[in-house]
């Protein structure tokens, strides 16, 4: 359904969200002094309000609860926008709507970690290409979340057809440092602001390899080269370095006028303080290698390496870095850097003990991530990997929700947090499998045997098959 006809249902929930927003502690009674000596972390704050839902139990259904864990013939029970109980049988309420799940698989919402809906939405004109600020190298500057468009239908469709309740949205790739990321929860609003997860940290995307050095050795400016990249990373690094003394030498005796501001090396102190995660866009092994030791160079943490086709070669150096990776399930070839991958990235990783998970990076990838694990998952056993499927759910669901730093909120069906939950019409590691439901906090915003619950963007109304989500 879209915005405007969701109006009705949340008009009361609304005013009480207003109501409460507004009751906020302000901050005009801070004194002028305790004002002007910290930079505000987080001046575009989350404004989400979860949509109303009702008591809901799921039962005869198999659940994987996103950690490893399987139930045969379980029951879940969702309750004020949380998992209140998953078992092999449940108390609920009188209240309560069951669902029956009969041959049919409970899990929790698929998360991914990189995506680039709303900044470069659908349509894919020119007019809607927000991804990447290629007008210099280093450009921590810029924010994801300020070319969000909410209207973009990739995100009902990464819903309805992916199962996709939270999801992380990236700079492109174009740059060194390509700017702050941005953790959506998967459901419409106005404003990006309305779709923030709430409490996620910010990511800084960094890019390692062919793209910075494509984009910019064309334009005859530094970097052209892999050792160019690494050159102007670290001088960029040195001067954060410099920053962050001179600002947490400010706050702490709050003398004098504070450092002269500057918004990129805001982003880059948050890093070295450990606020704003890192995700590096890096495909060969011995660059990650690389970037891993000049991250202990600087005093930073890698959190994690996207694409990563490489990352079976060093699953050990991964492991004692804690960095994750996260990974496409057969993407190889398309450039020279991704030539070297192997079907068995994924399960390899999981074997080793690293962090490791699935990725999209793709608006239509990521509407069947599921899938995609599935093919991860059958390399790796026809190799002699012996890994469940619900270990395999791991790597959609609490592992990318580690890597967002969200996984004391949501990534498992686990009581007390976010009821972030998809019902598949069948085994949902098979193609021919569905979401039949998809919950977000609790509240159906997806039934496939209810026309009308169905999210559509405002973009789409009038739009001939604008209700058609298939």
């Amino acid at each position: 359904m879209s915005i405007k006809r969701l109006a009705v249902l949340l008009l009361a929930g609304g005013a009480a969200a207003c109501t409460q927003a507004d009751s906020r502690p302000q901050t005009a009674s801070a004194t002028p002094q305790a004002e002007r000596m910290r930079v505000n972390p987080d001046p575009y704050p989350s404004t989400y309000r979860a949509y109303p839902g009702v008591p809901t139990r799921v039962v005869n259904v198999t659940i994987y609860d996103g950690e490893g864990g399987r139930i045969e013939r379980g029951e879940a029970l969702f309750a004020d926008g949380k998992v209140v109980a998953v078992g092999q049988t449940v108390a609920a309420p009188a209240d309560a709507v069951t669902v029956d799940g009969t041959g049919k698989w409970l899990t929790p919402g698929i998360i991914d970690v990189h995506s680039h809906l709303g900044d470069y939405p659908t349509p894919a004109v020119q007019a809607h290409s927000d991804g990447n600020e290629a007008t210099g190298p280093v450009r921590p500057e810029v924010w994801a979340e300020h070319s969000v468009w909410p209207q973009d239908p990739g995100f009902s469709r990464a819903l309805a057809n992916g199962g996709v309740t939270t999801l992380q949205i990236l700079p492109g790739s174009a740059n060194l440092f390509g700017g702050r990321s941005v953790t959506l929860k998967n459901v419409y609003a106005r404003t990006v602001q309305g779709m923030k997860f709430p409490g996620a940290p910010y990511g800084l995307k960094m890019a390692c390899g062919e793209n910075p050095k494509r984009v910019y050795g064309s334009r005859n400016i530094m970097p052209q080269t892999r050792m160019g990249n690494i050159a102007v990373d670290r001088q960029t690094w040195a001067k954060a370095q410099e920053y962050r003394r001179k600002w947490d030498r400010y706050e702490a005796d709050g003398k004098g006028d504070p450092p002269t501001r500057d918004i990129a090396m805001d982003t880059l102190a948050g890093v070295l303080r450990g606020d704003i995660l890192i995700h590096n866009h890096c495909y060969r092994a011995d660059e990650m290698a690389i970037v891993l030791d000049m991250a202990k160079e600087f005093g930073y943490k890698v959190g994690t390496f996207h694409h990563a086709v490489e990352a079976y070669k060093i699953a050990d150096l991964l492991k004692a870095n804690g960095t994750c990776a996260a990974v496409w399930a057969d993407w190889w070839g398309f450039k020279m850097e991704s030539y070297d991958a192997v079907n068995e990235n994924l399960p390899l990783l999981h074997k080793a003990g690293a962090c490791a998970m699935i990725h999209s990076d793709d608006a239509n990838g990521i509407q069947r991530l599921n899938q995609e694990v599935a093919k991860a998952l059958a390399a790796g056993r026809r190799m002699g990997l012996a890994i469940t499927d619900e270990e395999a759910w791991t790597w959609l669901a609490i592992a990318p929700a580690r890597a967002l730093g969200v996984d004391k909120w949501t990534g498992s069906l686990k009581p007390g947090k976010m009821a972030d939950a998809v019902l598949w019409n069948g085994n949902p590691l098979s193609v021919y499998s569905r979401p039949e439901k998809v919950w977000v906090d609790g509240a159906l915003l997806y039934d496939a045997n209810d026309p009308k619950r169905r999210p559509v963007s405002d973009f789409e109304l009038g739009q001939p098959g604008s209700g058609d989500v298939k």
